[in-house]
């Protein structure tokens, strides 16, 4: 983890200040773990007491939780980010489901654009890295890694865009994306020829950040997100007429 010694009058501010500014940056997320009290202690280099004070200090404003036996974990504070009422209300009307994609569709052209401008090597090297896992996961039958890799891409380019405002606010859509809120992810992926478009649309993605043209990578983005609108209407149409197939089908038994 990417903890460094403290230099400050007030070890405590410090090590306040430095676990604000990883949470903040997306470094630390939400549920993840802190080291123990004595190793953090020491990658920070200051005392226990400052470490604790500083835990406290968190720990008050709601930024890290602590639980008995098992440490100090960041808290979950996208989780309140839509009420339990409204995440119901998404999950049940088609309405939201597109409204979702849309917005997607608004802000990843944003990212895609602002990674190819702004992402370090490193930023391009781990979109990359993902998109890799992506290809190997083709190859497999069971859609579900390509699935849960497609989601991780996406973020990462987030990530790599460095707009701190964006990366929270796609977190809390794709964790409501992941829990299945707006739509089966595993379901774009049920259909091979589904698969190998969507595999090339995050090559395009990826080909045009890894060459930084912010335009190509744009656009790249925003056909993928079409291209998903598309495909989603696609499967509620055929949804909708196989539920009147299957009323003729019990019909016509009855008529029997």
């Amino acid at each position: 983890m990417p903890f460094q010694p403290v230099h400050q009058e007030r070890l405590s501010q410090g090590v306040v200040r430095q676990i604000e500014l990883l949470i903040l940056r997306g470094l630390l997320r939400p549920g993840e773990r802190l080291p123990a009290e004595r190793e953090l202690a020491e990658r920070m280099g200051v005392s226990r007491p400052s470490l604790r004070e500083a835990i406290a200090d968190l720990q008050a404003r709601g930024l890290v939780v602590s639980r008995a036996g098992s440490g100090v974990f960041v808290a979950d504070m996208l989780g309140s980010a839509f009420s339990g009422a409204l995440t119901q209300l998404f999950a049940s009307h088609d309405e939201a489901v597109f409204d979702y994609v849309s917005f997607r569709r608004d802000l990843e052209g944003m990212a895609a654009d602002r990674a190819a401008r702004f992402g370090s090597e490193t930023d391009l090297k781990v979109i990359d890295t993902v998109f890799r896992k992506m290809e190997a996961a083709h190859q497999k039958r069971n859609p579900a890694d390509e699935a849960e890799l497609d989601a991780e891409f996406h973020l990462a380019i987030i990530e790599a865009s460095h707009n701190i405002i964006m990366l929270h606010m796609m977190r809390a859509m794709f964790d409501l994306l992941k829990a299945g809120v707006f739509y089966n992810r595993q379901q774009m992926f049920r259909q091979r020829t589904t698969r190998d478009l969507l595999l090339e649309q995050h090559r395009a993605i990826n080909d045009s950040i890894q060459m930084r043209d912010p335009l190509a990578a744009r656009a790249a983005a925003e056909h993928h997100m079409s291209y998903v609108e598309q495909t989603l209407s696609d499967l509620r149409k055929a949804d909708r007429n196989e539920d009147v197939a299957r009323l003729r089908y019990q019909h016509e038994l009855a008529r029997d």
